[in-house]
């Protein structure tokens, strides 16, 4: 996509026409009623006030006849409506779409890194992965022993830490017992194994009270780590809360003298794990940042790193695109696996994948997640889809791939780590301050109002697009490079403020 877009307001650039079939543009800016737009050589006049971001219809549409953005169905018109009018959730109807697949008949080989690709100064493991950051990690195995588990990690707040040490960080959180064994046990152990044999954790300690489902001894030595890297104890048996938090830092100080002799060395950006996120998401995230993170994401590719996108509710009703991008058969059905079973869990709490969008992706120009999920899979290229991973489970790469999550950012971000993502870019509209405790979050604001706004917050601005100042090409090489800086060592907005959420997906009953 390559907008060319005069930064002046006037009637051909107010609004953006992103498709040929498009019965709908987007407005650029707020634009008044009674304004005349010429847009693709239609001439409208605006008959509501269409605020920026949000949809004007270019002609007359009949009730009950299919809205089309982006060249794609996103709902019917619930009554008839007029050239220049505001189409929104109002006149706008959502329906389940019953789409084509086009399945791939042959298996696409996945390419070999190319030759001269880029560097970033990263911590080599012993499995191979890379690091971009080094950290110690005190893991909770169970909300039992969440308290101590953040108290070992603030008794470093304020001292100095030994060099090459990124910090002591926690995950504290509230599962981990009153679960019955089974899928959500064993997602749980799935996503603390991820967290603690992280490619950016140098050591870490798994935390338990004692009594609690989730035992430590599932995680001790079983999960490819080195006994001088992990270590484990209880608050039952190593002198409650006091006794345990000078516990730890005795086995703290030992990780400390190894991580102190690790240093960056020059990787090849194949081993960069890239995760995919949006949140906060308007109607500009389609337009501008999530397509330039979509180019980053070719570009990756291109060299053998891997990128993953996410969030299964925000992939419905465009999941037709990435079938069709699919590797071979078997990877577009496990795709499709995901949307089938995703639904199944939806029904069992009478939910749609409708009730997504948020007031606030509302109010940002997204009527319904046809709209939404159409601009949320723009963040994975054009590549080949090479891979299908269910949460937090081990992406082993390269190229464009998927991963099973909610749509919920702490634990979008939460599977994406426990898979083993070295960097994370989140594109948001609205305006997003999530960050995660051991893997640096790259922040792209997808308009210039929302970059102005939060400038503690955002990394990168994407809406220089919508304002013609940069193409999507221009920013997408930005991020790009931005994130092997980052990779390098430079800290992003969210490390700098201290954001760490970390919220693991529980699935099933409390006991």
């Amino acid at each position: 996509m390559l907008l060319e877009i005069s930064k002046l307001p006037n009637a051909e650039n107010s609004a953006i026409h992103l498709h040929p079939s498009d019965n709908v543009a987007i407005a650029r800016v707020p634009i008044p009623a009674g304004a005349e737009l010429l847009v693709d050589g239609i001439a409208v006049t605006t008959l509501d006030p269409i605020p920026a971001g949000h949809k004007v219809a270019l002609r007359a549409i009949a009730a009950g006849e299919a809205v089309e953005r982006y060249g794609q169905v996103i709902g019917r018109a619930k009554a008839a409506i007029e050239a220049g009018r505001h189409i929104h959730t109002h006149n706008l109807a959502f329906e389940e779409l019953t789409l084509n697949y086009e399945f791939p008949t042959t298996d696409t080989p996945i390419p070999g890194p190319r030759a001269n690709a880029p560097e970033f100064q990263g911590y080599q493991r012993e499995d191979g992965r890379v690091g971009t950051r080094n950290y110690i990690a005190v893991v909770a195995a169970s909300n039992c022993a969440a308290h101590t588990a953040e108290l070992i990690a603030r008794s470093y707040e304020g001292q100095p830490l030994p060099p090459n040490v990124d910090g002591v960080v926690s995950f504290p959180h509230g599962e981990g017992c009153g679960h019955a064994f089974g899928p959500d046990v064993d997602q749980l152990r799935r996503t603390l194994g991820g967290v603690l044999v992280h490619p950016n954790v140098s050591a870490a300690l798994i935390l338990g009270l004692g009594c609690e489902t989730n035992q430590i001894d599932h995680y001790m030595g079983a999960h490819g780590r080195a006994s001088n890297r992990l270590a484990g104890m209880t608050l039952q048996t190593t002198g409650g809360t006091t006794g345990t938090l000078e516990a730890a830092r005795r086995a703290i100080a030992g990780f400390f003298a190894q991580a102190a002799e690790e240093h960056r060395v020059p990787c090849g950006v194949s081993k960069i794990t890239l995760g995919l996120n949006c949140g906060g998401s308007d109607s500009f995230s389609g337009i501008t940042a999530n397509p330039a993170l979509g180019y980053c994401s070719d570009l990756l590719a291109e060299y053998g790193g891997t990128s993953v996108l996410a969030e299964t509710p925000e992939i419905f009703g465009a999941e037709h695109l990435l079938v069709k991008r699919a590797r071979n058969r078997a990877i577009a059905d496990k795709l499709l696996g995901c949307i089938r079973r995703y639904k199944q869990y939806l029904n069992r709490f009478e939910g749609s994948f409708d009730d997504n969008p948020s007031p606030g992706n509302k109010e940002g120009g997204l009527s319904n997640i046809l709209e939404k999920s159409l601009g949320a899979v723009a963040k994975g290229g054009t590549s080949a889809l090479n891979d299908v991973y269910e949460y937090a489970e081990r992406v082993t790469g390269p190229g464009f791939t998927y991963m099973n999550t909610p749509g919920y950012d702490p634990v979008s971000l939460t599977g994406l780590a426990g898979g083993g993502c070295n960097l994370i870019a989140f594109t948001t509209g609205r305006g997003s301050a999530i960050g995660f405790p051991t893997i640096p979050v790259l922040k792209i604001a997808t308009n210039s109002h929302t970059f102005r706004a939060m400038p503690d917050n955002m990394d990168l601005n994407g809406g220089a697009i919508a304002d013609g100042d940069a193409t999507v090409q221009q920013i997408g090489r930005q991020i790009f490079d931005t994130l092997l800086e980052v990779a390098s060592g430079r800290r992003t907005c969210a490390e700098r403020l201290g954001h760490h959420e970390f919220v693991p997906w529980r699935i099933g009953p409390v006991m």
